[in-house]
């Protein structure tokens, strides 16, 4: 009977033995695909996507080296799910950011925090996986790793998206940096991905307290 593995199962399979990884695979490129044959705006769509590339390409070429847990990929799977569906129409434009602001009368399309807070609150599980099996960290360390390394990434990538869009992509600049003509939003999304990821860490520090699943 296939195991649903987690960051400390004893056990990995290959891609073409793991139906459920297969699966995941699968779903998210037919979700990537409808967003890409759904967007508005394929400048915007593909800046957008050019992490996705990188992290993807990096997540294969390191299979073998290092693979993650399934749970882990259900995690990233989520998480780049939500990244993709906010370059279909830009973050500022998407429908289901505006929907909910009309329903919770919000002052902005708040779908860009949505994301930024699962930048920390999905993938810190990953993160700490990556440091606790794939580099061998101390537990006591690894416990550390996903506040902090989602803090740092959080702070560069704001300055990267910057600079990017002031320099290479001026005309797509507000659509991706999708500010909102709000001056602190850098700050609110670096904010939010770092309470993403404390809110994951402390929840699983819980979890594993009690039934030893991590």
């Amino acid at each position: 009977m296939a195991r649903f593995s987690n960051a400390i199962s004893g056990y990995r399979v290959p891609v073409h033995r793991n139906p459920a990884l297969i699966v995941t695979i699968l779903v998210f490129f037919a979700v990537w695909t409808v967003t890409l044959v759904g967007t508005t705006d394929l400048a915007n769509w593909l800046l957008e996507n050019l992490l996705v590339f990188i992290a993807l390409g990096a997540l294969a070429l390191s299979y073998k080296r290092m693979q993650f847990s399934d749970l882990s990929y259900l995690m990233i799977f989520f998480f780049l799910c939500l990244h993709v569906y906010g370059s279909m129409h830009t973050y500022a434009e998407n429908p289901f950011g505006f929907w909910l602001r009309d329903v919770l009368d919000l002052d902005r399309n708040h779908y860009d925090r949505i994301v930024h807070f699962s930048f920390g609150f999905l993938l810190a599980y990953p993160i700490r996986e990556l440091f606790l099996v794939g580099f061998k960290f101390p537990p006591w360390i690894a416990w550390m790793q996903p506040i902090e390394v989602t803090l740092s990434i959080s702070a560069f990538y704001e300055l990267i998206e910057w600079g990017v869009a002031e320099v290479f992509f001026p005309a797509q600049g507000m659509a991706f940096l999708g500010t909102q003509g709000d001056v602190w939003d850098a700050q609110k999304d670096i904010l939010f991905a770092f309470t993403g990821a404390l809110v994951a860490t402390t929840l699983v520090s819980m979890i594993n307290r009690k039934f030893k699943v991590y």
